[in-house]
């Protein structure tokens, strides 16, 4: 994958991916402002923004001038908001692309916060946050991360409380705003079939008034444990929902290659250990998987599992045991490939689009200041040994370290707490 990135005077950092045997053009613009950089107060308030960019500019005043427009172009067009990261993005034909820039820009730049959409808003971000609450996997990724952190920016759920939605008015999106949509904590990404001059000279302009001050500093995550913990959210389900993990490194740890062939092993794919074992052998769950999930300055390890709520307690200690096992012995050569083959076959075709790329070098930006290619990823992967492997298992599986958010009919946690050490 080819990219170019240019500082432009103000800090504002572009990323131009040229893709010119490619139909589309993906605009992206991520900032370094999510959940982990609120204050308990300001909980929600990144994922609220995010919407209310939506709502209109002096250039398009409501709501259905921007989506009309970005209609009109056969746009397809949305926003996300993370714990570190919120992004806004249209992916359009390549002959629309100046188009697309420019709204996208306008609505980054110039939203207008108008207090009656913000009312309105309110109550949709609201039904928002009960529609995931009465999703048991959404619940049981929100529980765990509160049972690893606790009361800080790191355990707070991306969309806050109700609450606090309830108490924001117009000068906290202001001021929110004013602290971390600055130059230096944006990058714009172009991806796709263009033309780079004019795409650069456009981009110059129609961000030519974003603030260059320097933005807010998220929070360090207090990120210590001394020994096993279990957090239950009690709701009728016909299903056990957990998530069982460890701490682990962040996204600069020279341990991340081997995390991510930890996790390949283990459970990605439908040869992986932990799938082979619970569904095709056991027959007890339908999802099983793990994720390397890391972040600026913390990681976590974790196996995310929906079981038979006769057989929880079996699951546990099998997903404990295989966990354990990767401690003990040394993966065998054949499927130390096999997995390695299968983590680059995901990357490259991860990116085979032009939104995919964009989201790849923008995230990578954004949260780490650098873009290394694909080609440099894969190449890290292929050279990592049965031994890393290991050594990386024998750092984050220990006891004192484990995690076990569930969500079921349960409320017995000492019940799962004598469950959690390594098998």
């Amino acid at each position: 994958m080819q990219f170019n990135k240019t500082v432009l005077p103000n800090g504002l950092r572009v990323i131009t991916i040229p893709m010119n045997d490619n139909p589309s053009v993906t605009v992206l613009v991520m900032v370094a402002a999510g959940s982990k950089y609120e204050t308990k107060a300001e909980n929600g308030i990144s994922h609220f923004l995010e919407h209310m960019v939506f709502k209109g500019t002096p250039r398009r005043p409501k709501a259905v001038d921007i989506s009309r427009e970005l209609d009109s172009i056969g746009a397809q067009h949305n926003a996300f908001t993370s714990h570190e990261c919120t992004g806004y993005f249209a992916k359009v034909a390549a002959r629309h692309a100046h188009v697309a820039l420019d709204i996208i820009s306008d609505m980054y730049m110039n939203p207008l916060f108008d207090t009656a959409e913000m009312e309105k808003e309110k109550g949709v971000i609201i039904e928002e946050i009960r529609m995931y609450e009465d999703m048991p996997q959404s619940k049981v990724a929100r529980l765990f991360m509160e049972l690893v952190y606790g009361d800080q920016p790191a355990g707070r759920d991306v969309l806050g409380t109700e609450a606090n939605i309830l108490s924001f008015d117009r000068q906290a999106f202001i001021s929110y705003r004013d602290a971390q949509y600055v130059a230096g904590a944006t990058t714009v990404v172009v991806s796709g079939h263009f033309n780079k001059e004019k795409i650069l000279a456009d981009i110059e302009k129609y961000f030519a008034g974003i603030s260059a001050k320097g933005a807010k500093q998220k929070a360090t995550v207090l990120d210590s444990q001394d020994g096993p913990r279990v957090k239950i959210g009690w709701k009728e389900t016909d299903q056990t929902h957990l998530i069982l993990g460890v701490r682990s490194f962040s996204l600069a740890s020279p341990y991340r290659p081997a995390l991510s062939v930890l996790s390949c092993i283990l459970g990605k794919g439908m040869s992986s250990r932990l799938f082979d074992k619970l569904r095709n052998e056991m027959g007890i769950c339908y999802y099983v998987g793990t994720d390397s999930d890391l972040y600026t300055d913390h990681g976590l390890f974790e196996v995310s599992a929906g079981v038979d709520n006769s057989r929880a307690d079996e699951a546990i200690k099998v997903i404990l045991f295989e966990l354990g096992r990767t401690t003990r012995e040394k993966v065998t050569d054949a499927e130390l490939t096999k997995v390695k083959d299968f983590i680059a076959g995901n990357i490259m075709l991860g990116l085979e689009t032009s939104d995919e790329r964009a989201n790849y070098a923008g995230g990578r930006e954004v949260l780490e200041g650098k873009v290394n290619t694909p080609e440099e990823s894969i190449s890290k992967i292929r050279a990592v040994t049965a031994e890393q492997v290991m050594d990386v298992a024998q750092k984050i599986f220990v006891d004192k370290n484990l995690n076990l958010a569930i969500v079921g009919n349960y409320k017995d946690e000492e019940r799962f707490r004598k469950l959690l050490k390594f098998q």
